[in-house]
């Protein structure tokens, strides 16, 4: 299955992210980092395409999509 990764620090809440979700993967979260921005989280990867759109789009460059291609060839599992 697709991972999804947000990196906090860097995320400013605009869930541009999830609005450009076609799947409807992602979704806004409850939880806030610490700058008080809401995050992004997985919904339902096991919807997720892995196109790539959220990662793409994101101004802030916070999140990042690892398709399972991806990490059969870096060994993971998938």
């Amino acid at each position: 299955m697709n991972r999804l990764y947000i990196n906090q620090d860097y995320c400013k809440g605009c869930l541009i992210c999830v609005d450009v979700c076609p799947k409807h993967a992602i979704g806004a979260s409850d939880r806030l980092n610490s700058k008080g921005y809401i995050l992004p989280d997985e919904i339902d990867m096991s919807e997720c395409s892995g196109c790539m759109l959220c990662e793409m789009v994101c101004p802030d460059f916070a999140i990042a999509v690892e398709t399972d291609e991806e990490a059969y060839r870096h060994g993971g599992e998938t």
